[in-house]
């Protein structure tokens, strides 16, 4: 049985997925299926009450998979990379999902993706290392690389949603601290580039209109990102919103790979492309192409005012 506007979304609960479901359930057009590994979650009974239809699903789980998709029209997909930090099961998600999506014979499939960097960065450039198996920044290079090009090789009818630098990290591992001198500061290795950023509801907002457009968009990628802005700007940004001044400090790439916690490599590889190779990022978002399917993004003072609560917490 075929429902025309039934959407599957995949990490319903989480911040991409999220904001997709919320998107969708708000504007009425698309009836909801809300996938997750816990339907009684409190944010699974939150989208419930909004009116998804909430389904549980694991990526490891083809069969699962194929239920959740099965008459559905189209899906969000999005791989919880962090959670495991693997290429390797990454791609192996992908392939579950690539598989169960051709079963059901979805009409429009919308892939959460980010682009390849080793296509920016040369093998000879020894500015940044190496992690794993020849990746750059994996999270970046698994998606952008190998995954897209399963995608392509499907034959599914699919829209590259291509993400940029959540906004919502400054509220969690990017938030600014209280330095020893008293000072409230945020410390990111960006040096003085601009990095494009976006508010994870305003994803929710793109995905909706890729899908109101699918003969503009199955096949083509879809850049989504709000404004382009510098570490400077984000701390003014901060200031405005908690009324203190908030100051930039910036840390070398080596000394934020240095910090130790899990994935610091990675995120300061990240941090390095964005500064340092901002042609190839910040090129791939450009404005115009941006507001094409997102024309209003929350500003990040805005955004920030929403969440001031978060902030201070």
């Amino acid at each position: 049985m075929s429902h025309d506007n039934v959407v599957t979304v995949l990490g319903a609960t989480g911040t991409q997925g999220g904001a997709v479901a919320r998107a969708l359930l708000a504007d009425g057009a698309f009836t909801v299926r809300a996938v997750t590994r816990d339907a009684a979650s409190p944010k699974a009974q939150i989208l419930a009450g909004l009116g998804a239809h909430v389904m549980e699903a694991s990526l490891t789980d083809e069969g699962g998979l194929r239920r959740a998709f099965d008459g559905a029209y189209g899906a969000f997909l999005v791989t919880p990379y962090w959670e495991h930090r693997s290429p390797v099961r990454e791609l192996a998600e992908v392939e579950n999902l690539i598989s169960a999506a051709q079963a059901a014979g979805l009409r429009h499939v919308i892939w959460s993706t980010l682009e390849d960097t080793r296509e920016a960065i040369a093998a000879a450039d020894d500015r940044m290392p190496f992690i794993g198996d020849g990746y750059r920044v994996p999270h970046f290079d698994v998606k952008g690389g190998a995954a897209d090009a399963l995608f392509a090789k499907s034959g599914l009818p699919t829209t590259y949603l291509l993400l940029s630098f959540f906004w919502d990290n400054l509220l969690t591992l990017a938030r600014p601290q209280r330095d020893p001198d008293g000072t409230l500061a945020l410390h990111l290795p960006l040096g003085d580039t601009a990095v494009a950023g976006i508010a994870s509801d305003d994803i929710g907002q793109a995905v909706l209109r890729v899908l109101r457009r699918p003969s503009e968009t199955i096949g083509a990628t879809v850049p989504v990102a709000g404004e382009h802005l510098t570490g400077e700007q984000m701390a003014a940004a901060l200031s405005t919103v908690l009324g203190e001044p908030v100051a930039y400090r910036p840390p070398s790439h080596d000394q934020f790979r240095g910090l130790g916690f899990p994935g610091a490599d990675e995120l300061g590889n990240m941090f390095q492309y964005y500064a340092e190779f901002s042609g190839s990022y910040r090129g791939l978002r450009e404005r115009e192409a941006t507001r094409a399917f997102n024309p209003d993004p929350l500003s990040l003072t805005d955004f920030l005012a929403a969440h001031r609560a978060e902030l201070e917490a």
